[in-house]
């Protein structure tokens, strides 16, 4: 193994996203697949890997190779550092979730709910053992010192989206849903003032309406809270805070109940300051 190939996780993900727009197209498929499945990364063999990559095994070498390793197998370790403190049964929990099948022997929905619930159990496990808490008081700092809270978000993570804005108009903080009813999303958009703030929710494949928002507000000195699925979203360079959230996902169907837990950690935490001040 080369010297300068990264021995931990942390380094390893701060190198992939530092040198992300540099890869080639197959490497960068590859880079965001390991960034949004971390625990897949440490704990699959390469053959899973590389089929839920959509790749060849030879591409995920070749991915391994260009960061100084000499194999996948060397590259995985820097990914297992980051649950070695974790339970021993994590890799059981997570594994199990994956191989469970749907099946009609105790009926199709009684299956497909006990599915659901395991798989946004290991979610949410995984969430709140995140690093995700600072960031979440500092975005409660900015919608808290906004004189409007903007909120955006189109195709799955509109329900996130309208709970936020719901949940906002609620706490005596001025919201707007940037929901582009009659296709005047930029007119609604072009209200934003440097002392607002926005929050943009966007998951993969990415909404182009979305990036066009939080665009402008860059554009207008707006603050910008993200919360996406990756941190090779489109949107996250103009974030001040990003708050990356995965949820979980069942026959290729995603949940949002993680996303929906942050949605209501935000609004409920300015509801609880609101109180203090009354």
């Amino acid at each position: 193994m080369n010297e300068s190939a990264p021995t931990d996780y942390e380094t390893l993900r701060t190198a992939i996203t530092a040198r992300y727009e540099s890869l080639s197209n197959r490497l960068r498929q590859i880079a965001g697949y390991a960034l949004d499945h971390p625990t897949d990364m440490a704990i699959e063999t390469i053959a899973v890997i590389s089929k839920r990559a959509e790749v060849q095994p030879s591409a995920l070498i070749r991915f391994a190779k260009s960061f100084g390793y000499t194999g996948y197998s060397q590259m995985q370790r820097a990914f297992q550092t980051r649950i070695a403190e974790r339970s021993a049964s994590y890799k059981e929990r997570v594994r199990a979730a994956q191989d469970a099948e749907v099946t009609d022997e105790l009926g199709f929905e009684h299956s497909l709910l006990k599915r659901l619930c395991t798989s946004n159990i290991i979610s949410l496990t995984e969430l709140s053992e995140s690093d995700i808490y600072e960031k979440l008081t500092l975005a409660v700092d900015l919608i808290e010192a906004a004189d409007t809270t903007y909120v955006v978000g189109h195709r799955r993570s509109f329900p996130v989206a309208a709970y936020i804005a719901y949940s906002l108009s609620h706490t005596e903080s001025k919201t707007h849903l940037l929901d582009g009813v009659g296709g005047m999303l930029h007119e609604q958009a072009q209200c934003m003032t440097d002392k607002d703030v926005l929050i943009a929710i966007s998951y993969s494949e990415y909404a182009h309406e979305t990036a066009d928002v939080v665009s402008l507000a860059s554009q207008r000195g707006v603050a910008v809270i993200v919360i996406t699925d990756s941190r090779i979203s489109p949107i996250v360079p103009a974030a001040q805070v990003f708050l990356k959230v995965l949820d979980a996902e069942v026959l290729s169907f995603r949940s949002l109940t993680g996303s929906m837990s942050v949605a209501q950690t935000i609004a409920m935490s300015l509801a609880f300051r609101a109180s203090k001040q009354n």
